[in-house]
């Protein structure tokens, strides 16, 4: 469980966060939802400590981050995996020796079980053959998917996912929220996704909090959402003409 707490963040005169609480919940696929330029991904960036809060705390299972120096904030940051907007995988290195790279890094392992831990990955997210070709020799969806098994190679038990299914087709975006939350379930990991994507919202958003002009305008569940009477809230989501119809329908 990750609880941010009367969380502030300023630039320069500009107020990004302000006063936003909310408890993310282990086992569960925990959306933070809003427009561009409304703080989710300064909320998101804020959790994992890209930036320092001005004012508020970020509790990971009852040990204060924000509270952390040094050495803590380094183990800490070990049980922490992060799916990139961009999979930021490594172009010169083999889809093996990308999964393998936070295991090299941070990992007691010998090169047998570290490779061992790699495979495995790979097979977790149905990529067993892949392991020699390179990030340029694969589609977007399968960089996603070796995205998602460099993020669990350590056995975190926090997953961070930004904005995931960017630049991805409708079928493959589902395909890669129903790996993450097969993950989240099968690891009871606390996993945060920063989208703004409804289809994800729609399909696999268990706890969802809507950021709006820096501020938590709403929580709840994807069932709640079409029922909700919140203005701003409804003002993003049924921009789509599919989800007024889905309304309607409901």
């Amino acid at each position: 469980m990750i609880e941010v707490k009367n969380i502030y963040k300023s630039f320069d005169d500009n107020d990004v966060l302000k006063d936003v609480s909310s408890v993310f919940e282990a086992g569960k696929t925990n959306l933070i939802i809003g427009q561009s330029g409304s703080g989710k991904t300064v909320l998101l960036k804020t959790i994992v400590g890209l930036h320092e809060v001005d004012r508020g705390e970020v509790i990971y299972d009852s040990r204060s981050f924000t509270k952390m120096h040094g050495k803590e904030r380094k183990d800490l940051r070990k049980e922490m995996g992060m799916l990139f907007q961009g999979s930021a995988l490594f172009d010169s290195k083999t889809v093996e020796e990308n999964v393998r790279f936070p295991l090299d890094m941070f990992s007691d392992m010998n090169m047998s079980d570290r490779i061992d831990r790699a495979n495995f990955c790979l097979e977790r997210v149905h990529l067993e053959n892949a392991n020699h070709l390179y990030p340029a020799e694969i589609s977007g969806g399968m960089q996603k998917r070796v995205a998602i098994a460099r993020a669990i190679a350590l056995n975190p038990k926090y997953l961070f996912c930004d904005e995931p299914n960017s630049g991805l087709d409708p079928r493959t975006s589902i395909v890669i929220d129903e790996l993450i939350q097969e993950i989240t379930k099968e690891y009871n990991m606390t996993t945060i996704v920063n989208t703004h994507d409804m289809n994800s919202v729609m399909g696999i958003g268990e706890k969802v909090v809507f950021i709006a002009n820096g501020e938590k305008c709403w929580e709840g569940t994807n069932a709640e959402i079409l029922k909700s009477d919140n203005e701003r809230l409804n003002d993003f989501i049924f921009a789509s003409k599919f989800l007024k119809q889905l309304r309607a329908g409901s």
